[in-house]
């Protein structure tokens, strides 16, 4: 699915809907995150994706990330919940959406990193030293600088 994201711009479509996703900061033990290059935009953003029905938000995290990358892991945290109005997502078929975020902190627990060819092109365990080689998906900045350096959850 293609999109365009506008981050606090007037020449945005008005959002007329919110779709929520979760997303998942995976650190293995070496303390590395585990990002994924989207297929949609190219750029590198932690694994996640749209919340299903019949599911958990947690387990979202879980399914998209196994899905993306091939890992599988376990929901340790939260990050935060991310719901910033100045954010409107056009998608392709013509939606403009009001994204809303859960990430969540998490550990590999097995499963060997692989990028899934639909939705990811790549995937990097990156040290976080690294990450300003890495042309970041703009909606995550904040939820990795959050995942690595936050104490408590933000809420925003």
């Amino acid at each position: 699915m293609a999109r365009v994201d506008f981050f606090d711009d007037p020449a945005a479509p008005r959002a007329t809907t919110r779709i929520p996703g979760a997303s998942a900061a995976v650190r293995d033990e070496q303390g590395r995150l585990l990002l994924i290059r989207r297929e949609d935009t190219g750029t590198w953003a932690l694994p996640g994706g749209i919340f299903e029905l019949d599911e958990t938000i947690a387990q979202c995290a879980v399914r998209e990330t196994r899905e993306e990358t091939g890992v599988e892991i376990e929901v340790t945290g939260l990050v935060g919940i991310y719901t910033d109005p100045r954010h409107v997502t056009l998608l392709d078929d013509g939606r403009a959406i009001q994204p809303l975020g859960v990430c969540f902190h998490a550990r590999p627990v097995g499963g060997e990193a692989r990028a899934d060819g639909v939705e990811t092109t790549a995937v990097a365990w990156v040290e976080p030293d690294r990450l300003d080689e890495y042309a970041l998906f703009s909606n995550h900045r904040q939820r990795i600088a959050d995942a690595l350096h936050g104490t408590e959850p933000r809420i925003a």
